[in-house]
């Protein structure tokens, strides 16, 4: 949901295997099966591919992720791939602080700012790569 409908991958092999328990449990059915590739970064800087990276939490890192969020499935960017911190259980509290207006923009990227966030990688589902 972050960066939109695709398929995602870690670096962080507990993660990859916190994620799977938990959408298993989230859908009432089957076995968390973690799934390992190989990923070259070479690919971030081919100019065939639309990348967008961030490198910490910031504004426009919240701004894409509440897009992203908002749009209910919808596509609402056409990178091939971006890179950027995961939005956790407290970062989905402080997004919605911020949706419901009890809190600004500045301040949620403040109380994001200090949080250790693992990265992710999203690939655009309709895009044919080489795995």
């Amino acid at each position: 949901m972050d960066f939109g409908q695709g398929f995602y991958l870690t670096s962080i092999l507990s993660q990859a295997r916190e994620m799977a328990v938990r959408r298993c449990e989230f859908e009432s059915c089957g076995q968390p099966v973690v799934q390992v590739y190989e990923f070259d970064d070479n690919a971030l800087k081919n100019k065939d591919l639309n990348v967008l990276i961030f490198n910490s939490p910031n504004r426009d890192w919240a701004e894409f992720i509440l897009k992203n969020r908002k749009s209910r499935g919808k596509k609402v960017h056409n990178y091939d791939i971006v890179v950027g911190p995961v939005a956790d259980d407290g970062v989905v509290y402080q997004l919605n602080l911020y949706m419901q207006k009890i809190i600004t923009l500045d301040q949620l990227v403040s109380e994001l700012e200090y949080r250790k966030l693992n990265n992710q990688y999203f690939l655009e589902q309709k895009r044919h790569f080489l795995i």
